[in-house]
């Protein structure tokens, strides 16, 4: 399905100042693919999310969504195929009550009242919140916030989902509920995390950055047991690939 093809070339991107953070990253990701961004802080990961959904507008280089160019006038037809859960869950949530904010993108899609009662209804459900959508957001845990704002980005059924530390500040529970989730979703995942246990658990292939730079693409299981490569990178293997220390001296 190439209207489902993500594609980034040349991209760089500078914040005022002039620091850099994305020098020339290119990569290609086909539909149904999942996959995680990793990288230390600093490494333009974030960055790299607000450029593929136009928040951010690049110094060179392009995002091309299916076979559309993302520009001033494309844009909005592009962000109703590609929804993105933002690191700060705050940014997301600005109603007065989390039914509300959930319904928010498809009420404005012009759907109608019946089938965005049903979204919000899946949506919450989805996310295991399905009792707090009366609540005003700024009563909710962090974790709930969390919750909250993943289901608004579901409700609008979006062909490629963008997420940025999804499971920051997520209980145990709301975490493997979150795991599964994402395995479920049939369409494009693009992932950024520090969890790398979770990025294991749900992505196929991993990109990896570092100083803007794309340092390593492939697949996830060679990406992240490649301990020398991630130390390079500022990272550590995923836990459930570090070898247990009493194990390991009992041998």
């Amino acid at each position: 399905m190439s209207h489902h093809i993500t594609e980034v070339k040349n991209l760089k991107y500078s914040y005022p100042g002039g620091k850099e953070a994305v020098s020339d990253i290119s990569f290609r990701i086909l539909h149904g693919e999942s996959v995680g961004i990793i990288g230390a802080n600093g490494a333009g990961k974030s960055t790299l999310l607000l450029l593929l959904m136009g928040i951010l507008t690049p110094q060179s280089g392009e995002v091309v969504i299916g076979e559309v160019k993302m520009t001033k006038k494309t844009i909005p037809s592009i962000r109703q195929r590609i929804g993105m859960v933002f690191q700060d869950p705050n940014n997301q949530l600005f109603m007065t009550s989390v039914y509300d904010d959930v319904a928010f993108g498809p009420r404005n899609s012009g759907i109608g009242e019946d089938e965005v009662a049903q979204r919000v209804a899946h949506a919450l459900e989805q996310v295991g919140i399905e009792h707090l959508g009366d609540r005003a957001p700024y009563h909710l845990s962090e974790g709930e916030k969390r919750a909250a704002s993943i289901a608004t980005v579901l409700s609008m059924q979006p062909d490629i989902l963008v997420m940025d530390e999804p499971t920051s500040s997520l209980d145990p529970q709301s975490r493997r509920r979150f795991i599964k989730l994402i395995k479920e979703f049939k369409h494009t995942r693009i992932i950024t995390s520090h969890d790398l246990d979770m990025v294991y658990d749900t992505c196929e292939r991993i990109i990896v950055l570092k100083d803007g730079l794309v340092a390593a693409d492939g697949a996830a299981k060679d990406i992240l047991s490649d301990e020398k490569l991630l130390g390079e990178c500022g990272l550590e293997l995923p836990l459930s690939m570090q070898g247990c220390p009493k194990c390991d001296a009992d041998i």
